[in-house]
């Protein structure tokens, strides 16, 4: 039942559904103002702010109901608000998606750099999917069903798959799970004619230090990349990357770890801090081209970037 309050009972606004917060069961907690525990919970948002978010009937118990400035604390309930004051100061994104394909199950599209894929961190309305949610072209899709099907990161540009069906959405995941579906990177990176390719890189990755930064670490090989020299181009050239598992910054992780790290990358192998963005700089990696065979027409389908490095 508790993975039930996952779906609040509110619309999305501006394209961002609300945020939602467990509350512990903690009977010693029972009867206690609300306002304290968000204020303990959440030590970086101002008492005054939460105190406001309640005045005006911006925090919601599973009902939908707003809450009152004085509710109390109930153990193992769940409370919803919209995280309006991260939207307020977010710098818009100066780069464009483009939407490759729709049709009854998907939305393909083609993502910018800088752009993440899902709210989190800085990151709300300046996301792949709030903007998806917020084109006049898709609104009679359900915009609140959007789902991203992969991982891509923020710095890497390219395609990327979503479902917009909740009834056909675990299709499609297992394909990804069951590595059926093909992925083509292109990646501009220091020139290496001394390897024999295609390259076939296995490695174990595990967290990094940072928590966002992904290491190679000894033991079983949990990665596995396939490296070609797609172009000689002197000094820098151009690869085609194709990644048979799927570990977060594995392309660039492995790279990396050959001396050959990609253009502008700003994680790997020298992490520059997270405000550091140069839009002049974009990392030279390009999620190309996606396949697989679709699972309910039988179909081989392709479904390529308009984009180039």
């Amino acid at each position: 039942m508790a993975a039930m309050k996952k779906t609040a009972p509110l619309p999305l606004i501006d394209g961002i559904k609300p945020s939602y917060l467990h509350l512990p069961c903690d009977k010693k907690l029972h009867g206690t103002l609300l306002l304290d525990f968000l204020c303990r919970r959440f030590p970086y948002i101002g008492r005054e702010i939460w105190a406001g978010r309640l005045s005006d009937g911006h925090i919601f118990d599973e009902a939908g109901t707003p809450l009152a400035a004085d509710a109390a604390f109930r153990p193992g309930g769940t409370v919803y608000y919209y995280r309006e004051a991260i939207a307020a100061e977010e710098e818009p994104v100066p780069f464009q998606e483009h939407i490759l394909h729709i049709d009854e199950h998907l939305i393909v599209a083609d993502k910018p750099h800088f752009l993440p894929v899902i709210p989190g961190g800085r990151f709300l309305r300046e996301t792949l999917l709030t903007r998806l949610r917020l084109r006049p072209e898709l609104q009679h899709l359900n915009p609140e069903n959007f789902t991203p099907l992969h991982r891509l990161d923020k710095d890497t540009a390219g395609v990327i798959l979503f479902a917009h069906r909740p009834e056909s959405r675990r299709a499609y995941q297992t394909l990804f799970q069951s590595r059926a579906v093909e992925k083509t990177y292109e990646a501009l990176a220091p020139t290496r004619t001394d390897l024999a390719y295609p390259l076939h890189v296995r490695s174990r990755l595990e967290r990094g230090e940072p928590f966002y930064l992904t290491r190679q670490a000894e033991g079983e090989a949990n990665s596995h990349t396939i490296i070609e020299l797609a172009e000689d181009r002197g000094g820098h050239s151009l690869y085609r990357l194709r990644p048979v598992s799927g570990k977060k910054h594995q392309l660039r992780v492995h790279m990396a770890a050959l001396g050959m790290p990609l253009l502008n990358d700003p994680l790997y192998p020298d992490p520059q801090p997270a405000d550091c963005t140069d839009y002049a700089r974009p990392l030279k990696l390009l999620a190309r081209a996606i396949e697989f065979t679709d699972p309910f027409s039988g179909l081989k389908r392709r479904f390529e970037s308009t984009r180039a490095l």
